[in-house]
């Protein structure tokens, strides 16, 4: 079982510490055969930045109040998935979509807290990742996601498209 985290919106405050966690996960991608994903500085403070004014950045902490992670998480159409090929989506909108999800290394967990929060809120969730992360595939396959296809980033390189969809029908 993993420690209970909370996760609250990311605030100008925890920039400098948000930006240390995405070195901390460029580097644990790479020696995890992944060294391809976030190179030249992405994501940028200046992305960073705008995701926190923006309202979509969060950060997962710890009981004792540190911040074990972070990821963006955006409601409504996501443009990077309009198109995709060799698959298809399993359910339209409206959706969530789970962006730049790191880790600290503080703790194990992040992300199944980070998914089970976005979860919480909507039930139609999509998520994507460079064919070389594996570690994120088995994350997203461990919490119920669907591989559907491939995307395009918005500098047109590939990405894994995966969605996690429930619709509750009414018992009567």
């Amino acid at each position: 079982m993993y420690p209970a985290m909370n996760i609250r919106p990311s605030s100008m405050d925890d920039l400098e510490t948000l930006m240390r966690i995405y070195d901390t996960a460029r580097s644990f991608m790479s020696a995890h055969g992944n060294p391809n994903q976030w190179t030249g500085g992405y994501p940028s403070e200046d992305l960073i930045r705008s995701e926190i004014e923006a309202g979509h950045c969060h950060v997962c902490e710890t009981s004792d109040g540190r911040i074990a992670g972070t990821f963006c998480f955006i409601t409504g159409e996501d443009p990077t998935y309009e198109v995709i090929v060799d698959g298809k989506w399993l359910a339209p909108g409206p959706y969530g979509t789970i962006h730049r999800l790191a880790s600290a290394g503080l703790v194990h967990g992040v992300a199944d807290a980070c998914i089970s929060w976005c979860w919480s809120r909507i039930h139609n969730l999509r998520a994507d990742t460079h064919a070389d992360n594996l570690v994120m595939q088995n994350i997203l396959s461990r919490n119920g996601f669907i591989r559907c296809g491939i995307i395009r980033t918005d500098n047109g390189s590939p990405r894994i498209a995966y969605q996690k969809f429930s619709i509750f029908l009414p018992i009567y």
